[in-house]
């Protein structure tokens, strides 16, 4: 059986996206999966062993110029790829009218979708051939998970969701690395900023523990910032410039992960290692960490100061304890 899957964006979603594919694999053994994605995110779906080919679709550069000759060109190339193949069914998880009308429509097969109540943009559902309706009040994961069971036919399982992405990348880990952790103090949005005093305080925190502190960073304000509150502390590593697979295989091999709320804190969370996100402005809701050790720090005031160097510390070291037991 080969299903289309379209679900091109965000991180956390794409990320969110993946149990759904473990479960069909049980369920369906041969099942073989193609994946539209937008350009930025196309490793995500090869970390997936159900996965054989991707096609990176650019709706969000596209849209710049979108009636130019080079665009225009892309588009067509995309559409060409998208119809190499007929599929037994395409999942469209995104839920969107942009998804539904310039990816979806144009795929060969069966389409699959929620329903007008349950889709994030109810006019999406108008393009899909079979409709389910998905109870929002569930976290993404669980509802990506039951569209694909209705969609292709079997129970979804009641244990938790599994990624199966975390092998993909430990098992060319470098197994003689000394332990460490990695702090993840960089998102979009500056009211999801942890203050920089606060980070510097953990770092001083962990000085006793003996372990070493990886700090990553993708655009250079980003750099400057671990710069800054790595200042002087030598066991500090201010990592350089790495690719997303990257960042993914140093987030596999840490002991722990501290984050704010950013689409990396749902890639730790794929990968299987103990997290605690912080989060203030945004509610996590049905759309926080999910996984195993996944534990999330909420500002009761909806202000990221607020949340302490020595609260994050305690709730650390309790994620610590548990890698270690785990590890004896």
């Amino acid at each position: 059986m080969r299903v289309l899957i379209v679900k091109t964006s965000s991180m956390g979603d794409v990320l969110h996206t993946l149990p759904a594919l473990s479960d069909a694999a049980i369920a369906l053994p041969g099942i073989r999966f193609d994946w539209v994605v937008e350009e930025g995110f196309a490793q995500i779906p090869t970390w997936h062993a159900t996965v054989d080919r991707v096609i990176p679709v650019a709706i969000r550069r596209w849209r710049k110029a979108w009636f130019s000759a080079a665009i225009r060109q892309e588009r067509q190339t995309f559409r060409e790829q998208l119809q190499q193949a007929h599929y037994d069914a395409v999942i469209d998880a995104q839920g969107l009218v942009k998804s539904a009308a310039l990816v979806t429509r144009l795929a060969h097969g069966i389409k699959h979708g929620m329903d007008w109540q349950t889709a994030r943009e109810p006019l999406a559902s108008l393009f899909y051939n079979r409709r389910h309706h998905i109870a929002k009040q569930q976290h993404a994961v669980e509802r990506t998970r039951e569209l694909f069971a209705r969609s292709l036919g079997y129970s979804k399982p009641q244990t938790q969701g599994d990624y199966a992405i975390a092998q993909h990348f430990l098992k060319n880990s470098d197994e003689m690395q000394p332990p460490y952790v990695v702090f993840l103090h960089a998102t979009t949005r500056d009211d999801k900023h942890w203050p920089e005093s606060h980070w510097r305080m953990l770092l001083e925190r962990m000085q006793p523990t003996g372990l070493h502190i990886k700090l990553p960073w993708g655009a250079e304000h980003e750099r400057q910032r671990a710069e800054r509150i790595a200042t002087g502390l030598d066991y500090v590593e201010v990592l350089p410039k790495l690719s997303l697979a990257e960042v993914a295989a140093t987030l596999a091999g840490a002991q722990a992960v501290v984050s704010v709320d950013t689409g990396l804190s749902h890639l730790t969370a794929a990968l299987d290692r103990p997290n605690i996100t912080l989060f203030g402005p945004t509610d996590p809701g049905l759309i926080g960490g999910y996984g195993k050790n996944q534990q999330q720090m909420v500002s009761p005031t909806r202000n990221m100061g607020d949340i302490t160097a020595d609260a994050i510390f305690t709730a650390l070291q309790g994620n610590l304890r548990r890698v270690d037991m785990e590890d004896s």
